[in-house]
């Protein structure tokens, strides 16, 4: 399980994805714009050599983006709020005790490795009214990365952690539930990335980080989670 190379777009304002729609027969031209709003003063540019821990978001803090869809069909664009929170994270044996308690077919992890479970909550909520999109949200969105930027694959599972994140949203819906990873022993300081890909949607962006360790506790050289 050799870590892959992730090259992170540089931020931009405003990216465009395509959904194609079967039923119909035609391809409709959805754009989505991702802003990140931090409870943080300083400098609301960040420089773009700083590391991709620097952009992540912290465990138990809310990060915040803006989703447009739109299209020609239904009048324009609709926004959506969509708020993301790392509530939890836990690995190590304490992890592999709830993969191997969910089902005696899940495997140890690999030499070398250890299962990271995140609880996260996802909320997704309308702007105006009428709204025409419900919102796909499947753990395959979610991905474990190191902090020099190298992606790690995914945790395979003969039964996910119950609950597990997946859910088809409408406005004013959420959801909550476990993604598990996989992550080398020695990464103690892991982060988890985040893509607004839906089905056969393809998108061209960077998505939102966040952060799958305790901060405090990898101040002071430890890499406990909960």
């Amino acid at each position: 399980m050799t870590p892959r190379p992730l090259q992170l777009a540089a931020a931009r304002p405003r990216s465009q994805f395509y959904v194609k729609q079967t039923a119909a027969h035609f391809a409709v031209v959805v754009s989505i714009i991702a802003i990140t709003f931090v409870s943080a003063l300083g400098s609301p540019s960040p420089p773009q050599n700083r590391s991709a821990a620097a952009h992540a978001q912290p465990i138990g803090r809310p990060l915040t983006t803006i989703v447009i869809f739109g299209d020609q069909y239904n009048g324009g664009d609709e926004l959506y709020d969509v708020k993301i929170t790392v509530e939890e994270a836990v690995r190590g044996e304490k992890a592999w005790q709830i993969v191997k308690d969910t089902s005696a077919l899940n495997n140890p992890p690999a030499a070398g490795f250890e299962y990271l479970l995140a609880r996260i909550r996802f909320e997704f909520s309308a702007r105006t009214r009428p709204d025409h999109y419900r919102y796909t949200l499947d753990q395959s969105q979610f991905t474990a990365m190191s902090g020099d930027d190298r992606m790690y694959d995914a945790a395979v599972l003969a039964k996910q952690p119950e609950p597990a994140l997946h859910a088809t949203l409408r406005s004013g819906d959420s959801a909550e539930g476990w993604v598990a990873f996989l992550v080398p022993g020695g990464d103690h300081t892991p982060l988890m990335l985040f893509r607004e890909d839906v089905g056969s949607v393809i998108h061209e962006g960077s998505g939102s980080l966040f952060k799958l360790y305790d901060e405090k506790a990898s101040a002071t050289g430890k890499s406990k989670t909960s």
